[in-house]
Parts: structure tokens; sequence; C-alpha cells
């Protein structure tokens, strides 16, 4: 929200340090986002005269004038001299005082000033409307200045138009600071400064027919409007605000349009109360009644709002209609039909309360977000709508010569009760960590606008929270305010007390610090992608969709590319490779630990699970001199697994060799599902080229995700102890002959089982092909086998036994042969 420090200084003192300001803004929450100075956008804009004005010799439109700017008067060649500028309003004439753009003026809408040629006449400078200075709708003739408005002077001093603008972020619990009213409050608490607020003395004129005669108001459900009322303003006459309205309007970002709409803009800027004005004539009933009722929409029905979009609106939106249909949507936008329009003379003024979560889900479903949805949706106080109805109704029929009808419509569904809470000093000090004396609480509390009353016991304050703070509900909210203020830079940090108790980490902290150590020490970057992710990430990677059951949909997604949430870590961090590919970065190894997600059928909540994945694509290493650089590839990925599972103490790892069809993502022949004994921890492979394309990255990428939870049920918190080897071992070399279809993972089962406590390891060292000497459909696989006794040291006889015996149930066991 845009505030004004100009006009927020009208309500209460604001300081003068405006680093130091905002760095207190910051301090108690309210994020500063941007400041912004005013009058520069009006850099190079004057205030001139009109010297001479004569038709354009080739235009019946245009004239040709020359126009006085004081000490900016300067010719081409230099020297001082009148400005010559082509015009084409119609609205002024010779000796008139105007405004002009100087040669390097940048007007709004990024409208940069330059030398030109109008029909064949030079062109030092453009005579401004006030649509082209962007402070009103008025267009068709440039400003009129009074006689006696000084030459040459920056059009900004002279309007007074310097100020400071604060961008200012706005948490959603605090609806009562989107104001200026608000935010002065909120400066007259941090400051303790005495606040003051505008008041409007409204006088109806009695000689009008009343509003209730000319006004009939029905809520339909007061599920969606606790408040609605209405106002009538005759005998108005629509033209441009006064410029007090539209610096004010301007001030908040806003773009003046007309009196009436301005004064609605005004009063929702100041106190944070929308409004919406109806040209009393389009609404009303063929009896000369206005029937207003607010209703839920017909599905289907149809409705063309301010900005000119014909909109289909479905039931869960709210409509405020007459007997003809809708002609606005309720706390988001009015309708086309009943706008204020120069021809409007009678004005039906709306100022009322809708729901939050029906504006909100109406705003978002029909990607409209205007002032007053913004401030809808965050909670609009039902009790003070009727003197905000009276100020604006009092400052339209000043604005516009018009006069206020007697009386108020007001239907009252639901009135909001204040909340009544109790501060416990000592416990706000326990639990706080400091001490603030009960006065300063007190007064703190106050200034916010809650009740407080101590007289009961010295030791508590009876609090009742204003209804436009709607997140004082708890006294937990009263601490926040009182400390936000007091200052929490003030609170000295200490340690808790806990006498006899040494903190340490969970298992599952342990587990997560050692699994990042680990991925980190083997090469990869921890990166963080979202967890919202797009319904198409599965379809796109070649998941089988499945196995990962229901995607988990998002009631208001930011936007359709996010509506899910994340089944997979993986697509993320392919999208992460593809950023890196495409910014010149070849050799990426990442890895993500985090939640994924899936629905479960009759559950209020979905299924959460901890996974770790990570991602290899490149290289090692850039080529050198002496070695070319070797691209990633599954051996990579299973090694960085590998060190995991062995840093984990991970007993009886398998690897189970992936088909196509139970991995479709994967490339068949390099994907491997990763076991602990029967249970599956994961998988490893290199990413399928069509899904690696399908994220717009380059191929080939190693990638693995393994199951958090079941790592940690796998792992041993403690290793076995095995003594250093004191006696010898004995090595034997032996070659089986096997079809290609036998693993070496087969292999290994059988030596294990076959070679019993004597058999210490066996390791592959040789891999060999040759279908002259082996036959077709045939390998050869050497191993290095290692024979070792605890107890003593083996004869020559029990290796050549237990060696034999090994051979003898390999072969039966995979139909091998030795190879001689």
């Amino acid at each position: 929200m845009k505030v004004s420090l100009k006009w927020l200084g009208e309500y209460v003192d604001v300081p003068a340090d405006l680093k130091a300001f905002c760095d207190r803004l910051d301090l108690t929450g309210t994020g500063v986002e941007g400041v912004e100075v005013q009058g520069q956008t009006f850099d190079k804009v004057v205030t001139a005269q009109v010297l001479t004005k004569v038709e354009h010799p080739d235009s019946d439109h245009m004239f040709v004038t020359t126009v006085d700017v004081g000490p900016w008067n300067l010719g081409e060649d230099g020297n001082p001299a009148p400005l010559q500028i082509v015009c084409g309003a119609q609205n002024f004439n010779a000796g008139d005082h105007i405004v002009t753009a100087l040669e390097g003026a940048v007007l709004p809408g990024d409208f940069k000033i330059k030398k030109s040629k109008k029909r064949g006449v030079v062109s030092y400078g453009m005579n401004c409307s006030s649509a082209e200075l962007g402070l009103g709708s008025d267009a068709d003739g440039i400003i009129i200045l009074p006689e006696d408005a000084p030459i040459g002077v920056p059009y900004a001093d002279y309007l007074g138009l310097s100020d400071t603008v604060l961008d200012l972020e706005i948490t959603p619990n605090r609806p009562d600071c989107l104001s200026v009213a608000g935010m002065a409050r909120e400066v007259g608490a941090m400051y303790r400064v005495p606040v003051t607020y505008p008041l409007y003395e409204l006088e109806e004129d009695g000689s009008l027919v009343s509003a209730s005669e000319q006004v009939e108001v029905a809520i339909a459900d007061p599920a969606r409007s606790k408040r609605y009322t209405a106002r009538v303003i005759e005998g108005v006459k629509i033209g441009p605000s006064p410029d007090w309205l539209v610096e004010r309007i301007a001030a908040a970002g806003a773009r003046p349009v007309n009196n009436v709409v301005d004064v609605t803009n005004y009063i929702l800027f100041l106190f944070g109360q929308p409004l919406h004005a109806f040209d009393f004539d389009k609404v009303v009933s063929k009896d000369g009644k206005a029937r207003i009722q607010v209703r839920p929409a017909a599905e289907g029905e149809k409705l063309t709002t301010l900005d000119g979009e014909e909109r289909e609106l479905s039931a869960d939106m709210t409509v405020i209609a007459n007997e003809f249909g809708p002609v606005a949507l309720a706390g988001v936008m009015g309708g086309l039909d009943t706008e204020i329009s120069e021809s409007t003379t009678k004005v039906l003024l709306e100022a009322a309360t809708f729901d939050r979560s029906h504006t909100s889900r109406t705003s978002r479903s029909l990607g409209l977000i205007s002032e007053s949805s913004l401030r809808y949706e965050r909670t609009v106080d039902d009790n003070p709508v009727a003197d905000y109805a009276a100020m604006a109704a009092a400052l339209i029929a000043e604005v516009t010569g018009g006069s206020v009808a007697p009386g108020l419509v007001d239907v009252w569904e639901e009135r909001t009760q204040p909340c009544s809470l109790t501060l416990r000093v000592p416990r706000f000090t326990q639990m706080m960590g400091i001490e603030v004396p009960v006065e300063d609480i007190a007064d703190i509390l106050e200034r916010l606008g809650c009740e407080v009353d101590q007289s009961s016991d010295p030791d508590a304050l009876s609090v009742v929270a204003p209804t436009f703070r709607p997140d004082l509900a708890r006294e937990i909210d009263l601490y926040e305010e009182v400390l936000r203020l007091w200052g929490m830079d003030r609170v000295k940090p200490t340690l808790p007390a806990s006498p006899g108790r040494v903190g340490h980490r969970t298992d599952d902290q342990k587990l997560f610090a050692l699994i990042d150590a680990t991925l980190r020490a083997s090469g990869l970057n921890e990166t963080m992608t979202y967890s919202f992710a797009d319904p198409t990430d599965i379809e796109r990677l070649r998941m089988d969709p499945v196995s990962l059951g229901d995607a988990v949909e998002l009631l208001n997604p930011m936007n359709a590319d996010q509506s899910v949430m994340r089944q997979s870590i993986v697509p993320g961090l392919l999208r992460s490779v593809a950023y890196n590919q495409n910014h010149g970065v070849k050799n990426i190894q990442l890895y993500e630990r985090g939640t994924v997600f899936s629905a479960r059928e009759g559950a209020k909540k979905p299924k959460e699970r901890q996974k770790v994945a990570g991602v290899l694509a490149g290289a090692m290493a850039e080529a050198a001199w002496n070695a070319e650089a070797r691209p990633f590839d599954f051996f990579d990925g299973k090694g960085a697994v590998e060190s995991l599972l062995r840093e984990l103490a991970v007993p009886k790892v398998r690897w189970r060799a992936l088909e196509a069809d139970a991995a479709p993502h994967l490339q068949p022949g390099r994907a491997a599902e990763v076991l602990s004994g029967g249970t599956i921890l994961g998988w490893v492979g290199e990413i399928h080229p069509l899904a690696v394309e399908a994220f717009d990255a380059t191929p080939a990428v190693v990638a693995f995700e393994l199951d958090v939870q079941a790592l940690g049920k796998s792992s041993r918190p403690a290793r076995d102890y095995v003594d250093v080897p004191t006696l010898p071992e004995v090595s034997v070399d032996v070659a089986f002959v096997v079809n290609e279809d036998v693993t070496h993972e087969r292999l290994m089962q059988c030596m294990s089982s076959a070679g019993g406590k004597l058999l210490e390891s066996a390791r592959l060292f040789d891999v060999y092909r040759d279908e002259d000497r082996l036959g077709a459909n045939k390998k050869s696989m050497a191993y290095a086998l290692s024979y070792r006794a605890a107890d003593r040291t083996l004869t020559g006889e029990e290796v050549e036994r237990a060696h034999e015996r090994l051979v003898k149930k390999v072969c039966g066991a995979t139909g091998a042969e030795v190879r001689g």
C-alpha cells in the first residue's frame, strides 16, 4: 500500500529522519518496500504564459504559439527567446497562464518530450492537459492557471506536489493498516504522539425525499454480507475533482476519474472502507424506487464490469443486483452499465461489508484484483460503515454541488462484537523476558484503539480489543502488540533456564545432517526447489503415476503451473539443470532433501514423505591437457548412492536392474532399484532422453531418488566392530563363463552362500566377451576371491575344498563354466 507522508502528516507527527522512520516501521512489522519522492515526475514541467497564438499554416485545428517559460526561455541558438510550441488544444488564448513540458521531460506513461516537427513547423515542447500529467481525466484542453500564477516555476512546486510516498508491505492479519488513518494510529502508538482524525459534518436536505423511500435493500444470505447501507445524493454535477482531492488520490497510486468516484477512492484510502457509487437512474425500477439485493450469482449469469469485460459468474460469487439483474460484483468491481458518467445527476452510494472468503475466491477465479477486494479479503469492520458513508456523502455533496437526501438505508444482519481479553502482567514478563511498566503496557494498547481497565486486579489488565483488529483474539496477541511497539531490540538475549538438561539433536536431525554431509562430500551441491508443481510434471518425466498416488491439488494456486503439490523432487531438479545449462554451466551436480505429497482417499490431510534426490549432468571436471572430460554415467550416480548407504551403515544392499516397463522415465539397461534386504530404498539411473528434453534440458542426466524414512529405518546407529586381521589370507582368482542374462548380483549371491565363513570377499575385476572363443550370448566374469579364517591359518587343503564347493554350487545354480 502506498502512503503519502504529506497526507499522513495531517493526522500525526511524522519523524523528519526518513531512514530512521522506515527502519522503525520494519521493526514493528510493517515492511517498507520502496520510497518514492514525488514531484520528480514533473521534472522540466513548468508554469508558463502564452504570448502569441496563430493558426497553423497547414492545419485547420492546430495553433503555433510562443510561450514565456521564464528562466527556461532559450531559442534554438541558445539565446534567450520564448519557446515556439505547436498546440492542438482549443481552450486557450494569448495571455493565458498554462503548464508547459520542456524538452527532456518524461511524462506519465514514459512519454518523452522532444524537439519535433508538426506539419512542417518546429515545436520545442508541449502545452499540457491534466490527463497528460496524470492528474485527471480531462484531455480535451490544456490546463489554464489563474492570472496571478508565476511564470517559469516548476509545476510540482507550484501545486505543492513535492511529497514522499512509502510503498508499505501490510501483512494479511493487519487490515487496519490498509488506510492512512490506520497508519496514523500505528505511528502514534510507535512514537507515543497524539493522533487526530478528519471529521466531516453531514448536512441533509430536508426538502428531499428520504433515502428509505427511494431505496430498498435486502440481503439474501447474511453469510455473504453482514451489513449494507445506502445513501442518496441528488443534484450532483459530474466534473473534475478539486486539486487537493486529485493530489491525495494520485499520491495513493490511483488515477483520478471524476469528483464522485474520486471521493469514494479518497474514503477507501483514508479509512480502508471500500465504497461504490451507482448512477441512481440506471438502477431504479419503473416505479421510481431502487430495489437493491445482495445475493449469490446465478450459475452462468453474466456481468460486464467497469473494465469493459463481460464475465461469466458462478454461484460462489456474490453480486449486487436489482430486479433486472446484477449491477456489481460484490467487493470486487462495479458494473459498466450503472457507472457514474457526465450525465449523472443522482447518486446511490453503497457502503457495505462482504465475506472475505467469497471475495477472495471471486477475485482470483476471475483474475480481477482491485483495491476493494484486497481490503475485503482481509476483513472490513462493519461497525463504522455508516459513519464512513456519511463522510463520503458530505464530501460528494461538497465537490459536486449536490444535496444529501435525509436518512440512511441500513441492513445490518450481524454485528461484529469486540473481543474481551485479560492480560496477566507477570505472565507477560515471564514469556517476553522483559519487564515493561504496567502504565506503558496500558498506554500502548490504548493508543492502538483498545479499551484498558486495571481497576479490578493490579497484576492484570482487562482489555477490550477494537473490532477493526480481528487479529487480537488471544492474550498472546496482546503480548505481541506490546512487545513490538515497546521495541524487541530492547529485549536482552538470555538463555532459558533448564537446570540438569542438555539439548541434543533428534534422530531425524542426525539422519538429515549425515545425508547432507555425505552428498556434499560426494561433490553434490544442495539446492531448494518449489514444493508447488505443474500437474503435467509426472507425465513429462514419463514416471508411472500409479506408483505415486493421486496429486494434491491446491484450492488457490498462484498460477496454473504451480497448481499441485509435488510428487517427486526430480522434476524441480531437472528445471534447475535446464536453467544452469541455458546460462552456460555445463557441469552440474545438485541434490535436494524435501517433502513430496500424495492424496489419501477419505483423509483430510495428504500423505507426506521425505525424499532425497540428486542429478548429475555434464562431467566431473573439465578436460585437461592430460585427460579428457568423462561424462557422468549411471555408475557415478550409483557411486554417490553407495557412499551414502555406506555412511548410513545400511546392511544387505542390493541393486536390482529396472526394465523399461517398470521405470519408463529411465534409460533401459542403465537403471537400478536400490534395496536393503526386502526394503525398497529408491532408484538410480540415467533419465530417459525424451524426459530430459521435456524439461528443456540437454541429455545425459543421471538421477537418483531415495526414501529418507526407509533409509532411516534400514540404517544402523552403531557398526559392528571388526578386529584388524592378524592371520594371512589366501587369494584365488576364478573366471566363470555365463549367459548374458546372468548378472553380477546373481553370481555374488551364489558365491556368498557357497563360500560360507571362510570367504572373506569377492571382487569382480574383469568382464570379457568373445563370440569366437566363448560362444554366442556368452561372457566371462573374473573374480578375485579372498579366503581367511579368524582363528587359524588356513591350510591348502581347506582352501581347495572350500573353493571347489564354491565353484560347484555357482556352476550348478547359474549354468556357469569355469574358464581355464
